[in-house]
């Protein structure tokens, strides 16, 4: 017989009391407990005492022991064809790794791991889906257009079901989608509840340790963008990528939060077509809008994002403010920096933004938080202000201090020769930076101190 009990769990870290609290005594977070039923089984799940491992293999010991006696082998990754993925994974998928992957619905998410799962040729890969059925998956492959005699699909939400077809199968690899829609026979609530969410992720989790099997667990996200579900979730699993992009454009951003393989600053860029998900090898080149003529409030900024050096585009519109109180707007940017910059602007250069409604975008759907692009922003500021564009063979890198000084950015070889190769003539940066640039360059660097510098050299 099973015991049946009711206990409180926390929405945020998945803390359990039996009783409510307005209070996470764990995450400190107000009204996040909810009551859900517990079932505890007195003989253990089917699948929890699976033999992942061949029979005549070594079962693990725990033992303790010295960490010199510890002996690292490199394990091989699985590379898959797509090479935004590799980067962002670290250079492929890890032997046993659990991935997570979350975003919005309808960004994408099924058919970039759908088209990933297909293009592995000669890995056995088991796609496990809770949402679709086999005809919707078909309907979609076939518009993907890519066959693969090693794919195999499970439409199942019950764990317990889903571990007796994994053993039968043995796939290479095991995607699932989502993790919000699979039950545990564990615990008696609905499917996404936080008690479920955690059993289900726990149990792939024992699973792709065992098994040396990789795993990606495909998530929704809740209306404020966290990811649904406990925030334990994203300690269990290695990895944790966000799947984002505006609805309204055709491109999408694969962006690393959590690596224990790899860096933690890396993404990756796609363009969704009808045929799937196309990596985009060039997105300096989306990111700059092409125009016919000179606009003002636009500069092009020299940014890093985790290895990989883009330019992308910074529109700032300056308005008189009609309604009295202005207004500060921005896409893709910290609102706050944005207040930074103009009162810097306001301070060490004299012009008046404090009646002026200041709208800021950064072009392409990107949300940028290197500080680099500080240059650029004020540039953008400064020629809206003025009414006078910044020519189009100029772009931007570097950092203004609160003092009005231009600061020295990291890695400025690499910025120098991604607008070298984007056909720049010049590029601003902080004089701080000579020290480091290589000789015999294609591209004038213009080495500047102060923001006031930046006007005289742009507008005067």
């Amino acid at each position: 017989m099973s015991k049946l009990k009711t206990a409180f769990f926390c929405q945020q870290c998945g803390y359990e009391s039996p009783k409510w609290l307005g209070k996470c005594p764990s995450c400190q977070q107000w009204n996040t407990f909810v009551e859900e039923n517990v079932v505890k089984k007195e003989n253990p799940s089917t699948y929890s005492s699976l033999n992942w491992k061949d029979d005549h293999s070594e079962k693990r010991k725990s033992v303790t022991v010295a960490l010199d006696d510890v002996n690292v082998k490199e394990q091989d990754r699985i590379v898959t064809a797509d090479f935004e993925l590799n980067r962002v994974l670290g250079g492929g998928i890890v032997p046993g790794s659990i991935v997570l992957v979350a975003g919005e619905p309808g960004i994408g998410k099924s058919t970039l791991f759908l088209q990933n799962g297909l293009q592995l040729a000669g890995v056995k890969t088991l796609y496990i889906s809770g949402e679709e059925s086999e005809q919707q998956i078909k309907m979609r492959a076939n518009r993907i257009n890519i066959t693969n005699k090693d794919f195999y699909l499970l439409t199942e939400t019950s764990t317990q079901t889903l571990f007796q077809e994994i053993k039968k199968l043995r796939p290479q690899l095991v995607i699932v989608d989502s993790i919000q829609t699979l039950q545990s026979p564990l615990i008696e609530s609905s499917p996404g509840s936080v008690s479920q969410i955690r059993e289900c992720a726990a149990a792939f989790q024992r699973f792709a340790k065992e098994s040396d099997i990789p795993v990606f667990l495909i998530g929704h996200i809740t209306k404020d963008g966290s990811i649904a579900g406990p925030k334990i979730l994203e300690h269990m699993v290695d990895t944790v990528l966000q799947f984002e992009g505006d609805r309204h454009y055709a491109y999408r951003i694969l962006r690393t939060l959590k690596n224990r393989f790899g860096s933690t600053s890396e993404l990756g860029i796609y363009e969704m077509t009808g045929a799937g998900m196309i990596p985009v090898t060039n997105p300096s080149d989306i990111l700059i809008t092409q125009k016919e003529e000179a606009l003002s409030g636009i500069a092009i900024a020299a940014t890093i994002e985790g290895m990989r050096p883009l330019l992308i585009e910074v529109q700032a519109l300056v308005t008189q403010s009609v309604y009295g109180t202005p207004q500060r707007t921005v896409s893709g940017y910290d609102l706050r920096r944005l207040q930074l910059s103009l009162a810097v602007l306001e301070k060490r250069g004299g012009f008046h933004f404090g009646m002026k409604d200041v709208f800021l975008n950064i072009t392409g759907g990107l949300r940028v938080e290197d500080p680099s692009i500080d240059l650029a922003v004020m540039a953008a500021l400064l020629s809206s202000y003025e009414d006078m564009p910044v020519p189009h063979s100029i772009c931007f890198a570097g950092e203004v201090g609160l003092s009005g000084e231009i600061r020295a950015v990291n890695r400025i070889e690499q910025r120098i020769a991604e607008a070298e190769k984007m056909g720049f003539e010049k590029i601003i940066i902080s004089r701080y930076n000579l020290k480091a640039i290589p000789d015999n360059l294609n591209i004038e660097v213009v080495p500047l101190g102060r923001i006031e510098e930046l006007y005289q050299y742009l507008f005067q």
